[in-house]
């Protein structure tokens, strides 16, 4: 697969658009791009020869079919990946030497520190809208490609990309203990539940945030 480097401005925007947003039509892309619904297919044709991208069929108006585009999992190679093999194998050395007590012992220590350092960058905001979207550029700097969305009276706080993926399959308390330091972080007034998880199958990991 080409590297990050040489895939392109456009096609490198495209890839993200769909890790962002997932399957799309040409023509939706075009639209978001800015650009015509032609040269988008042609950037999108020259991915899937790199398999890079694939394509499903939804119906459309009047039943006519509707081709839509998605990424592949060629493409993780792509985003940051938090250094996934020698992260499965530390974990796997860890879990050798302490045993599944002691590796989760540590797992803990380092969501409290996770913890520690996400409240500090948040303490001096009130509002709850701001402090997600800071924690969302938090999480973005660490390679979550994370967003927050309004959705009624709820928020939306969503992590296109799991840059520990590999390491996550491996020991899923790491998972577990996400949620809890997002809980830990934003506050006991709130509830927080994970409706989509990566790990079972979704393209992202979708967090629902209400106040109690």
């Amino acid at each position: 697969m080409k590297s990050v480097s040489k895939t392109g401005p456009t096609r490198r925007t495209i890839l993200d658009f769909l890790k962002r947003n997932g399957p799309v039509s040409a023509t939706h892309l075009a639209d978001e791009l800015g650009v015509t619904a032609m040269a988008v297919r042609q950037h999108l044709y020259a991915l899937q020869d790199q398999k890079m991208v694939a394509t499903t069929s939804q119906a459309g108006q009047r039943g006519r079919p509707v081709k839509l585009w998605s990424l592949t999992t060629e493409t993780q190679a792509l985003f940051p990946d938090a250094h996934q093999d020698l992260a499965v194998e530390l974990l796997n050395h860890m879990r050798s030497a302490f045993g599944e007590k002691g590796l989760h012992t540590i797992i803990d220590k380092h969501s409290q520190s996770q913890t520690e350092n996400y409240a500090k960058a948040l303490h001096s905001i009130s509002q709850l809208s701001d402090r997600l979207q800071q924690l969302a550029l938090i999480r973005s700097s660490e390679g979550y490609m994370a967003e927050v969305q309004a959705d009624g009276d709820d928020w939306l706080f969503i992590e296109n990309h799991c840059p520990i993926c590999a390491a996550a399959r491996q020991c899923t308390r790491l998972c577990a203990n996400e949620l809890q330091v997002f809980q830990s972080v934003l506050g006991p007034d709130l509830t927080i539940t994970r409706e989509e998880h990566i790990l079972q199958g979704p393209r992202r990991c979708l967090y629902r945030i209400k106040a109690t």
